[in-house]
Order: C-alpha cells, then structure tokens, then sequence
C-alpha cells in the first residue's frame, strides 16, 4: 500500500514536469497584418517570410501625398523583420547599382533580374522593383525590401521573396495615386 502511494504521488508530481516544458515554451505564431506600411497583402504571403511569436508593429515614416522618400519598418516585438524602403525619382533607379553598393539602404545579396515589375531584382535577402509613377516628387517610384532576418548564405527564400513582392509591389503602386 506504501508502495502505491508513493507511485502515485510521484506521478502526480511528475505530469507538471512533463506538461510545463511543452507549455511554457511553446508560443503561439502570431498573425501577421494585412496592411504592411499602408499596402494590403494576405498575410499568408508575410508568413513566407516571416512568422515570429512576438507582436507586430510598425515604424513608418512614408508619406504618399508628399511623395518623400522615406523607410518603413515591420518588427516583431524589438526586432525588424522587414524593411522597406519608399523612394521617388525624376529617372528609373539603376536596380543592380543599388543593390551592389556599399550602402546599407537598398543592398540586396545576389541580386537576380526578375519580371515582377516594368524593372526588378530579386535576391537572397531582399528586393528591389522600380515603375513609372508622375508624381509631384518624381517620374519613377523605386520600392526596396530587405529582410534582415535572412543569413547571407541562405538562398531558401528567393522564390517567397518573389512571389511577395509580385502582389505586394503593384498593390503599392496603386495606393500612390500615379497619374
């Protein structure tokens, strides 16, 4: 009799330590928005990118009636999970120059030519497409993503990356008010 209340103390006392780790560790994913810095996108399509178990928000410094070129920023909790980057021009962006140079704004790794847009590359970290759009500030609108959650190496992601920017891309070019 000893015996069995022993098993069954030790039982009870062990389901908590088997339950709690399973619990306590795993958080749900949360949803992403469906308006990412003003664009509507299904967020089945975030999701390809990023999925974290932290709150989204955003850093938006975009201004459509102004037309100034200007970041916005998706974070899960502290952390930026995608960065984009709003720019108008009087001219079409040279895309491989602003993906290859030495500046942190639009570098993209292993820029690829890509028909996603009138002009657009994609690469392992990121993407850039550029449209004509007359606006007050420029002929051109240029929208760069980067995902820095993405390692240098990892070529896993370039098609999501695509396929994101083929239905998020022309959704931001209709919320510009191009004429």
């Amino acid at each position: 009799m000893n015996t069995l209340r022993r098993i069954r103390y030790l039982a009870l006392a062990a389901v908590p330590l088997v339950l709690c780790p399973l619990a306590c560790t795993s958080r749900a994913v949360r949803s992403a928005p469906e308006i990412v810095c003003g664009t509507r996108i299904d967020p089945a399509l975030t999701h390809l990118l990023v999925t974290s178990t932290e709150e989204f928000h955003e850093f938006n410094r975009v201004d459509r009636e102004e037309a100034i070129t200007a970041p916005c920023v998706l974070l899960a909790g502290r952390e930026p999970v995608l960065e984009f980057q709003f720019s108008w021009d009087e001219v079409a962006a040279d895309l491989m120059y602003l993906a290859t140079g030495n500046g942190t704004v639009s570098h993209v790794n292993q820029p690829r030519s890509s028909n996603l847009a009138a002009k657009a590359i994609v690469g392992t970290d990121g993407s850039i497409a550029t449209a004509p759009c007359k606006t007050k500030r420029g002929n051109y609108f240029t929208l760069t993503l980067q995902i820095p959650g993405i390692k240098f190496m990892d070529q896993s992601h370039r098609k999501d990356i695509e396929k994101f920017m083929r239905a998020y891309f022309p959704a931001t070019v209709e919320t510009l008010g191009c004429s």
